[in-house]
């Protein structure tokens, strides 16, 4: 009964849909079913956000004030920080994070903690939905239990799923409603109002076999990339050794129309997925006594490039200026992880920044995404750094400048007639023709 009842609700978008976490992917999911006519609650830790999204300010570029002041002014949105509202939600979608430790293994206190929020608010007939990405059996092995505390069981008191978060932030192509959206339940009746509820707002459902299937699927989507990267990487070290033009091959490589699909080098991973995904399922494999060679053997090439990019800069200074990195001066172009978005989640840059500060040089960046340095777990000594304001005559007080992050905001044959050497990790300055000589590929 209490099954048919919330099916109803979420077909005839009657249902209150709640998400915790307003961020990269909880603000655009909560955007898609108010846009659909659904009343939602949208929940987060920070009163800042909270206080600017009821007030119509975005708190992330990939989503103007615009869409947000329509969310508010359409009167079925709402942010609050008092979690004691979710009981009056239907539904509720987990989309916190799910970073790693310092010694690489996983960090799911997000979700239990707030798996205990949930439990001190939750009633009978709610749906609960996790979408954070976390290793095969979280949803059964971690949250169900801490949600069952409540006393109510899942699928008799409370329905229990997991759906994988599939947002590419920045991507014009590819937003929220367009992505297929899979579907993991505990129990078949926990799945089928999962697929109600998000067939309602996104293109197609792809409903699997169980929670952990779910939890899967977002592994192997991303270590697919994960491993691939680390093969491009590994290509671009060997081919400019020989002299070869890594992008040239890769552009030469994708026009087979079978049996090739490109991906391109870079000065290390960023992001939320990529650089953390795979951790998650070698630990989770250490339980099950099975090596995970293949994707450690990625994660050492990817984490390596870092290191790679620094001594590419490093040789050339000497060879061009016969200076090493104690006293240059290096301007790092981009600080967010991937072209055109201000997130800074595990972006490379950092660690390229950090580098060069132990080898005693002066780092200054520019990135018109990213005016100053959040204050980041991993990263903390470099927080309130700002970024310069763009200046040409400036650009040859560097020794050099290394770019990091592809913005096309980013005027590169300007960077390039301002500057001495520009060490260039992302094919960025491929279109500038004058003063080739100056760019040095990373």
């Amino acid at each position: 009964m209490i099954a048919r009842d919330l099916k109803a609700k979420l077909v005839n978008k009657k249902a209150r849909i709640g998400v915790i976490g307003l961020g990269y992917v909880g603000l655009p999911l909560i955007e898609a079913f108010n846009d659909k006519g659904f009343d939602t609650l949208g929940c987060d830790i920070d009163p800042g956000r909270v206080k600017g999204l009821n007030a119509g300010k975005s708190p992330i570029k990939i989503i103007a004030d615009s869409r947000v002041k329509a969310m508010v002014a359409s009167g079925r949105f709402t942010a609050t920080t008092d979690f004691a509202r979710l009981k009056t939600c239907d539904a509720i979608i987990v989309c916190v994070p799910t970073p790693l430790t310092r010694h690489r293994e996983p960090d799911i206190s997000y979700v239990v903690d707030t798996g205990r929020t949930i439990a001190r608010h939750l009633r009978r007939g709610q749906l609960v939905v996790l979408e954070s990405t976390t290793y095969p059996g979280t949803t059964i092995e971690d949250l169900k239990p801490v949600l069952e505390a409540s006393g109510l069981k899942s699928g008799k008191g409370f329905f229990l799923a997991y759906s994988p978060e599939r947002e590419d932030p920045g991507n014009p192509h590819y937003g929220t409603r367009v992505i297929p959206k899979v579907v993991g339940g505990d129990g078949k009746t926990a799945r089928a109002l999962a697929v109600a509820m998000y067939g309602q707002v996104v293109v197609s459902t792809v409903p699997v076999s169980s929670t952990q299937t779910a939890e899967a699927v977002k592994l192997t989507e991303n270590i697919f990339r994960s491993v691939n990267i680390a093969l491009v990487n590994e290509l671009k070290v060997i081919f400019t050794k020989m002299g070869i033009d890594i992008w040239e091959v890769i552009e030469a490589a994708k026009s087979k129309p079978f049996g090739y699909m490109p991906f391109y080098p870079g000065p290390g991973l960023g992001g939320h997925c990529i650089p953390i995904d795979p951790f998650y399922l070698t630990w989770k494999a250490r339980e099950f006594n099975v090596a995970t060679r293949f994707i450690e053997l990625a994660g050492e090439v990817n984490h390596a490039m870092p290191e790679y990019v620094i001594n590419v800069l490093a040789d050339a200074l000497d060879r061009r200026f016969a200076k090493g990195l104690n006293g240059a001066r290096v301007l790092l172009v981009g600080m967010a992880y991937k072209k055109n978005v201000d997130d800074i989640r595990e972006s490379p840059a950092f660690k390229l920044m950090e580098l060069l500060q132990e080898r005693q040089a002066t780092v200054d960046y520019y990135d018109p995404f990213v005016p100053v340095i959040p204050k980041t777990r991993e990263h903390g000594a470099l927080a309130g750094i700002r970024s310069i304001k763009w200046n040409k005559r400036g650009f040859a007080r560097y020794d050099a400048a290394l770019i990091c992050t592809d913005h096309d905001k980013v005027d590169y044959a300007t960077l390039v007639e301002g500057s001495r050497l520009v060490i260039d990790s992302r094919n960025a300055t491929k279109s500038v023709k004058a003063h080739r000589d100056r760019i040095v590929a990373a």
